[in-house]
């Protein structure tokens, strides 16, 4: 794992006495090092810090990286996903603490989490704010089999979309995601799944539809952050440091269904149809057949049972003052 120590100097050319320790972490697999804003960000790091880079390959590597940052402040240069396994490593040495905030560098296709805090997304720019932001104490939400999700978690139609494009991506890139959308909504009918939200069943208000039962659902999101996928607003109004998740459920199942379903998701329309539940609350369980999920863009294929807890202000992130 190449880690590089690049102090800050004096318009003499003398080593001045670092403002702050940053350890910037850089996901080496996607070749983000070799990205010219990826760059433009530590050049600005650089201007007001002691920084260390530690350009990692693997949840191995990264989670050496943090285990031996010392007192350095963790910087992550990536998108959510990058966040997510970045968070993942601090817990797993016991370093998630509001008290050390972490800061942010936004490079990822969606970039949800730091959209929802008001990071800016040019480099140069988020750099200041991690150089001289305050810190927000931010919740994050465990699940029963050692996860962690920052931003949000959504099973069903979404996931089996990033399924399907998953098997494409290699032959066909990018163009592989509008293809998956389309074999997901075409072959998609819903699965039979019960959610419970602080122990209590609940469904959308569908005819023949039950609390105590499993119900024909198309999707469900447990969401600590507002959007998915970049700008999506499947839970608009949730709030990433209120201690609770906004629970969103359709039973949009049938193929006209599904297509105004969609249509309305793209501009949050969604949580106003009959067919769509939206609860809040602070533990969430979902159990039925087996579904896909995406947390914090990562997919996990055929789960069939799985509860999510939320945990108040456990860390916190830099945000402009």
């Amino acid at each position: 794992m190449p880690i590089a120590r690049l102090g800050s100097r004096d318009l003499r050319g003398t080593e001045a006495s670092p403002v702050q320790q940053l350890l910037a972490v850089v996901n080496r697999a996607a070749g983000d090092m070799d990205d010219d804003s990826v760059e433009s960000a530590l050049t600005a790091l650089r201007e007001g810090a002691d920084v260390t880079v530690a350009a990692t390959a693997g949840p191995g590597e990264l989670l050496r990286a943090v285990r031996g940052r010392g007192d350095r402040r963790l910087v992550v240069i990536g998108g959510d996903g990058s966040v997510h396994a970045a968070v993942t490593a601090l817990d797993a040495v016991e370093g998630l603490d509001a008290d050390a905030p972490v800061g942010i560098i936004p490079r990822g296709t969606g970039n949800d989490l730091a959209q929802a805090l008001g990071l800016p997304l040019d480099p140069a720019e988020s750099a200041a704010v991690v150089l001289t932001g305050a810190p927000r104490p931010l919740d994050v939400v465990r699940d029963d089999v050692g996860g962690l999700v920052v931003n949000a978690v959504h099973l069903g139609a979404g996931a089996r979309a990033g399924a399907e494009a998953a098997r494409f991506k290699d032959r066909l890139g990018s163009a592989a995601y509008p293809l998956g959308a389309v074999i997901a909504g075409v072959t998609t009918a819903g699965w039979h799944l019960r959610v419970e939200v602080d122990g209590r069943g609940v469904v959308p208000h569908a005819a023949g539809s039950s609390p105590d039962r499993t119900t024909g659902v198309l999707m469900v999101g447990v969401c600590n952050g507002p959007t998915v996928g970049g700008s999506t607003p499947l839970a608009p109004d949730a709030l990433v440091d209120d201690g609770l998740l906004d629970v969103v459920v359709s039973t949009a199942t049938g193929p006209l269904a599904r297509a105004t379903f969609a249509a309305a998701l793209n501009t949050g329309r969604h949580v106003e149809r009959d067919d769509v539940l939206v609860v809040r609350g602070r533990e969430v369980s979902v159990s039925g057949d087996s579904v896909d999920l995406v947390a914090d863009g990562e997919l996990e294929e055929g789960v069939v049972c799985r509860t999510w807890r939320v945990e108040h202000h456990a860390w916190s992130v830099l945000v402009p003052r």
